[in-house]
């Protein structure tokens, strides 16, 4: 299916983002991962192209948009898509789709923003500060997140072997590794390798005691709008529409077969009859 992108930069003053723009229709927001960018979402947008205007960002410190020092808290970077989305884009409701980090982010959004946001599909993340009764042996699995929390040590052991780091992940959290393609490893080592990208991706985890307050306060007033939370299966699986269930009222979802974490790129039919079928 072909495709027609058009590549944007926004200025939202301490802050410049690169955006993809697709299709035609109500606008649907889609946000990325870590190590990834805008990238991960290129295999299921033509699904989608047909039925919404499609504003695929790179998040703040990652991809093609610029690396601040500070504002990795997903408070802040909620902000930044807010900015892009409504007050440059002016689009006054969204659909918001949040993978990894960018579901934290996307979660965040809807916390800060409950007129905005009509519907939230989460992919393949549980929100720090959120209880998840039974999941202390999948998240113990999750090594990294406190090694990319270690202030600047990461940078020094990783900087110039980037693409043996990333691609650890690639592999060990894939069901089928070779869905991610060595020119999406092309890709993803580019933006990687950027100056000041190692510190960016990390600054996501050293907010992670931040979000976790800031999600737990968000988490006593639930979220009333329709959330479609899914994980792949041999990765965080139901644990990811647990999660949503603590934190929203209505939420659908569970486990996608014969995927891991890279739902995008793994299973971009499947995801994409999914999303079709939650937004109607």
């Amino acid at each position: 299916m072909s495709l027609v992108i058009e590549h944007h930069k926004a200025d939202l003053g301490d802050v410049s983002l690169h955006y993809l723009l697709a299709g035609n229709g109500e606008p649907l927001v889609l946000l990325h991962g870590w190590p990834q960018s805008s990238h991960e979402w290129l295999r299921l947008m033509p699904y989608l192209a047909d039925n919404y205007q499609l504003i695929v960002p790179d998040l703040r410190g990652l991809g093609d948009s610029s690396k601040p020092h500070t504002g990795y808290d997903k408070a802040t970077i909620a902000a930044d898509i807010y900015g892009l989305v409504h007050d440059q884009l002016g689009h006054d409701t969204i659909r918001l789709v949040g993978h990894d980090w960018g579901g934290g982010v996307a979660y965040a959004i809807a916390g800060q923003y409950r007129d905005w946001v009509s519907q939230l599909a989460i992919l393949e993340m549980v929100m720090p500060g959120v209880p998840l009764p039974g999941a202390g042996e999948l998240l113990g699995s999750f090594w990294h997140m406190s090694f990319h929390g270690v202030r600047d040590l990461p940078e020094a052991l990783i900087q110039g072997r980037e693409r043996t780091y990333i691609s650890w992940f690639f592999n060990n959290f894939a069901y089928n590794p070779a869905a991610i393609t060595p020119g999406d490893l092309d890709e993803y080592e580019r933006c990687i390798s950027q100056p000041g990208a190692l510190r960016a991706g990390f600054e996501y985890y050293r907010a992670r005691p931040e979000d976790a307050v800031a999600f737990a306060t968000a988490a006593q007033q639930k979220l009333t709008i329709p959330v479609l939370a899914l994980g792949g299966a041999t990765c965080m699986g139901d644990a990811v529409k647990l999660c949503m269930e603590q934190v929203a009222e209505s939420v659908i979802g569970g486990s996608i077969a014969e995927c891991g974490h890279w739902i995008p790129e793994e299973q971009p039919e499947q995801l994409a009859n999914q999303l079709k079928a939650f937004f109607g």
